[in-house]
């Protein structure tokens, strides 16, 4: 019976995690409502704070189910590629672009800007790229290259897979398979460069 109840206070959870991702999407972080949430959702307007506390925590939450879901993706790409440093920056970039483009809806999620929020919401958001900011750093470690040029790799990665992302997003860039690869030969021309 406890069993049953935990089952069902998950799945109430997971629900309102992805209702909340939708209504950031609609209303974003400013319309937040955590009532339409629950009425969304079926459950009682009180449900939301009995998982999340208030309207911040609730948030963080959808943010650490994104963060959940690419580092997942992204355990995967480095093992892969363990022993490779420069491949798995190539193709961790690349799996970050597929990420966001077949995502869509979490993109919003990844884009936050809210005055009310302080910094442990900026440092949830910047769990997703610090990964490639440290392979990057490593990389230029292993290749001896100095700051100036760790800083110029890290500003042109980034802007490859936001770019892309947002290329991709707005129609400007098809996204397919021989886009995804332009990206992708991209990044790793970015890092053979001196």
């Amino acid at each position: 019976m406890a069993e049953q109840a935990k089952a069902r206070r998950r799945n109430t959870r997971e629900e309102l995690i992805k209702a909340g991702v939708e209504e950031i999407n609609r209303y974003g972080v400013a319309g937040f409502s955590m009532r339409r949430i629950a009425q969304l959702c079926g459950v009682s307007c009180g449900a939301p704070y009995k998982h999340f506390g208030d309207r911040k925590e609730f948030i963080a939450a959808i943010i650490d189910d994104v963060n959940a879901q690419w580092h997942a993706r992204q355990a995967e790409l480095l093992a892969a590629y363990e022993g490779d440093t420069r491949k798995q920056i190539v193709e961790m970039s690349t799996g970050y672009v597929q990420f966001l483009a077949e995502n869509p809806h979490l993109r919003a999620i990844l884009t936050l800007k809210d005055r009310d929020f302080d910094n442990v919401y900026h440092r949830v958001r910047g769990e997703l790229s610090s990964p490639t900011q440290r392979l990057i750093q490593r990389y230029c470690q292993e290749e001896q290259l100095d700051e100036e040029t760790r800083q110029r790799k890290v500003y042109v990665v980034r802007s490859l897979i936001f770019g892309a992302a947002i290329q991709f997003d707005n129609g400007e860039l098809p996204y397919s398979e021989h886009t995804l690869k332009m990206v992708h030969d991209s990044i790793e021309r970015e890092l053979l460069l001196p």
